[in-house]
């Protein structure tokens, strides 16, 4: 039997993105010198930030009007006013509420803090700004996926992530919210364990567990290792989501079995 290794290679030297890059060019240039080429079946990891910035999804506070219901929302969460509204904006319920928390569902149907949006490791100008998260991920994904195989040849997944918190647990993990070119559920359900025994629930989610390993490689702070490849990864031993597009947003569990709204 093959050795089983998953190896994740950080893409060094990719500069600061700028609103209106052609952020496929950034990562083929990045990959071209990478210590490992990249072959088919690989997945390649991009951070949810450059892609927003590219993306120019980053909004300056100064202009953004808050309404009466983001001013009240603020003062119960201790939040700034004009960030509030841009929450809000973004997302279709509030969630939880608390000072100095405010957990919404966003627009892609992911239930994380400030809908996704970040103020770190940005660039604000001597102003205050927020960055968005991008507006269509999957469509992103795609898009990077077709001009790199255009590009270098390699039929290689991409997985746009992002880092969020879990309920019960703490700290945050790398998640996929944008995908393309790789099987995002491998379904179990269906097949037998060890012993015969018939599978009833096991839905394996391997685009957030790739998302997780490549993030521990491309850090979340200071790093400036906005993207990795990832190699070796095994085929998904059961089915794919069922009649389901291989895409990040079938991960978020439909509202009618969340359990815990």
């Amino acid at each position: 039997m093959a050795e089983a290794r998953l190896t994740v290679t950080g893409l060094r030297g990719i500069p600061l993105v700028q609103a209106g890059d052609d952020l496929a060019e950034i990562l083929v240039t990045a990959l071209a010198v990478a210590p490992v080429p990249p072959v088919d079946g690989d997945v390649l990891v991009v951070t949810q930030k450059i892609v927003s910035k590219a993306e120019g999804r980053q909004v300056a506070l100064e202009h953004v009007e808050p309404s009466p219901a983001a001013i009240d929302l603020a003062a119960e969460t201790g939040k700034d006013p004009r960030l509030v509204q841009l929450i809000l904006d973004q997302s279709t319920e509030v969630v939880r509420k608390a000072p100095g928390v405010l957990i919404t569902r966003n627009r892609l149907g992911l239930v994380c803090a400030n809908a996704g949006i970040d103020q770190s490791n940005l660039d604000h100008g001597g102003a205050a700004t927020a960055l968005l998260l991008p507006e269509a991920p999957d469509a992103t994904a795609a898009r990077l996926q077709r001009a790199i195989a255009a590009r270098t040849g390699a039929r290689i997944g991409v997985l746009i992530c992002d880092s969020s918190n879990r309920p019960w647990r703490l700290g945050t993990v790398g998640i996929a919210i944008g995908a393309a070119g790789l099987a995002v559920l491998d379904d179990r359900r269906g097949s037998q364990d060890l012993y015969g025994r018939e599978l009833q629930a096991t839905l394996i989610n391997r685009a957030d567990a790739i998302a997780a390993a490549a993030v521990l490689v491309m850090g979340e702070s200071t790093e400036r290792i906005p993207a990795a490849l990832v190699h070796g990864l095994p085929p998904p031993a059961g089915a794919p989501a069922r009649s389901q597009p291989h895409t990040a947003a079938i991960i978020p569990r439909p509202l009618e079995s969340d359990l815990f709204r």
